[in-house]
C-alpha cells in the first residue's frame, strides 16, 4: 500500500515536471497581439509571397499559444515555398495533432494538400493520390468549404485533368464562400484549354504557361499544328540540277559552316526549334548574330505576325501581306501605320485572335502570349489550312 502510494506521487510529480518543461505561452504585448491575428496577417504575406514576413507572424502566434494548430499549418507553408519539404511535412504532422474542432482539422488537410502541390514529386511520386486522400478527409468534415475544392482543382489542372479541375473550380464557385475570384480565374482557365484540346504532351504542358517563349511557341507550331509536316506536303520538292564541276565538289574542310542558332544545342526543345528555323517563318528565324534566343517571351504582335507568314506560305496568296494597309483600325489602341497592323488585322478578322479586353476593345499588341490563347489560336489557324 505504502509503496503504491509513492508511485503515485512520482507519477504526479513527473507530470508536474514534463509539462513544466514543455513550451510556456509568451504574455501578449498589445490588443491584437493574439494568435488569431498573428496567423491572419500571415496568411495575407504568404498569398503576397513575403514569405520571411509570414514566418515571423506565424512564429509569432505559435509563440503566444504553443499548441494553435493553425500557426504550425502557417510555419509548415513556409517551409515548403522554402522547398524544406521534410520539416514542412513534420510540422504539418504538429498541426494535426493540435488542431481542434472542424474547420481547424480541415485548415490543416488544405495545409497537407496545398504543400504535396508544392512539392509534387519532390515529396511524393503519388503526390496527387496523396492531396485526394487529404481532400477527402476534408469533405468528410464539411461538404460545404471551398479551400478543399479550389486546391484539389489546381492538382487536377497541373496534372493535366482538367475535366476533373473544371468540377471542383465549379464546385468552388457554386459554394460563394471562399476563393471566389481565384476559382474564376482557373475555371475559365481550364475551360479555355479544354476548347483548344491540346493533343500532345508538350502542348498540355504549354497551356498553363501564362507567357510563352520563342521556344514554347516553335513546339507549339511543330506539335500542335504541325507545320513541318504541312510545309512537306504542300512546298513543291526543290532538285539542285545546276552543274557543279567536279574540282568544286572536290574541295572541303575550306568553309566552316556556322550554326543558323548558338545558344538552342542544350534546349529540351532545340527538335522544335530547328525544324521552325528550317520553315523560316517570319519573327522565328534567329537573330543577326545567330543567336534564336529560346526564352525571350512573344508579344501578342509577334505572334500574329507568325501567323500571318505561316498563311501565306501555306495558302500562296501573297496580297494577304498588304490586304488590310490603309484600313481603319478596328482597335482603340492599334494605329493602322503600325508594322504589324496587317497582321494584327488578317488574325482577327478570321478569329484565329480576338482582342485583348473585350470590354474595351484593346488588342494589347504588346502584351505577352498565353498557352492557352496560343493553343485556341493555333486550333482555329488550323481548321482555315
Amino acid at each position: 500500500m505504502f509503496n503504491r502510494k509513492i508511485f503515485i506521487m512520482l507519477a504526479a510529480i513527473s507530470l508536474l515536471f514534463f509539462y513544466a518543461c514543455g513550451p510556456k505561452a509568451m504574455a501578449p504585448r498589445a490588443e491584437l497581439d493574439t494568435p488569431e491575428h498573428h496567423v491572419a496577417v500571415g496568411n495575407k504575406l504568404l498569398k503576397a509571397g513575403k514569405i520571411d514576413a509570414a514566418f515571423r507572424e506565424f512564429n509569432r502566434a505559435k509563440e503566444l499559444s504553443p499548441k494553435f494548430s493553425p500557426a504550425y499549418v502557417g510555419l509548415g507553408l513556409v517551409d515548403g515555398f522554402r522547398d524544406n519539404f521534410k520539416n514542412s511535412l513534420k510540422t504539418m504532422k504538429e498541426a494535426r495533432k493540435y488542431a481542434r474542432g472542424d474547420e481547424q482539422k480541415i485548415a490543416v488537410n488544405v495545409g497537407f494538400m496545398r504543400l504535396y502541390i508544392m512539392g509534387k514529386t519532390n515529396i511524393d511520386i503519388n503526390w496527387l493520390k496523396l492531396t485526394e486522400e487529404e481532400f477527402d478527409k476534408a469533405v468528410l468534415i464539411s461538404k460545404d468549404v471551398s479551400a478543399p475544392y479550389f486546391y484539389m482543382g489546381l492538382a487536377y489542372k497541373i496534372s493535366y485533368k482538367f475535366r476533373q479541375a473544371v468540377d471542383r473550380f465549379s464546385r468552388v464557385l457554386e459554394l460563394d464562400n471562399g476563393y471566389i475570384a481565384e476559382a474564376d480565374k482557373e475555371y475559365a482557365l481550364v475551360q479555355k484549354i479544354e476548347r483548344a484540346m491540346p493533343g500532345s504532351k508538350i502542348g498540355k504542358k504549354i497551356a498553363l504557361v501564362e507567357k510563352i517563349t520563342r521556344a514554347d511557341i516553335a513546339a507549339l507550331f511543330i506539335e500542335e499544328l504541325k507545320v513541318d509536316e504541312i510545309f512537306k506536303k504542300r512546298t513543291p520538292k526543290k532538285f539542285d540540277i545546276a552543274f557543279k564541276s567536279p574540282e568544286k565538289q572536290l574541295e572541303t574542310g575550306i568553309y566552316v559552316k556556322i550554326l543558323p542558332a548558338t545558344d538552342i544545342d542544350d534546349h529540351v526543345l532545340k527538335a522544335d526549334i530547328d525544324a521552325v528555323i528550317e520553315i523560316g517563318i517570319k519573327g522565328l528565324q534567329p537573330f543577326p548574330d545567330h543567336t534564336y534566343k529560346p526564352y525571350q517571351t512573344i508579344t501578342r504582335a509577334e505572334f500574329a505576325m507568325m501567323i500571318e507568314d505561316i498563311l501565306i506560305k501555306l495558302t500562296g496568296v501573297d496580297d494577304l501581306a498588304t490586304r488590310f494597309i490603309g484600313s481603319v483600325s478596328l482597335f482603340p489602341d492599334l494605329r493602322n501605320d503600325l508594322p504589324y497592323f496587317n497582321a494584327v488585322m488578317i488574325c482577327t478578322t478570321r478569329g484565329i485572335m480576338v482582342a485583348k479586353d473585350l470590354a474595351t476593345g484593346e488588342f494589347d499588341a504588346i502584351g505577352p502570349v498565353s498557352g492557352a490563347d496560343a493553343l485556341l489560336s493555333i486550333r482555329m489557324l488550323k481548321s482555315q489550312l
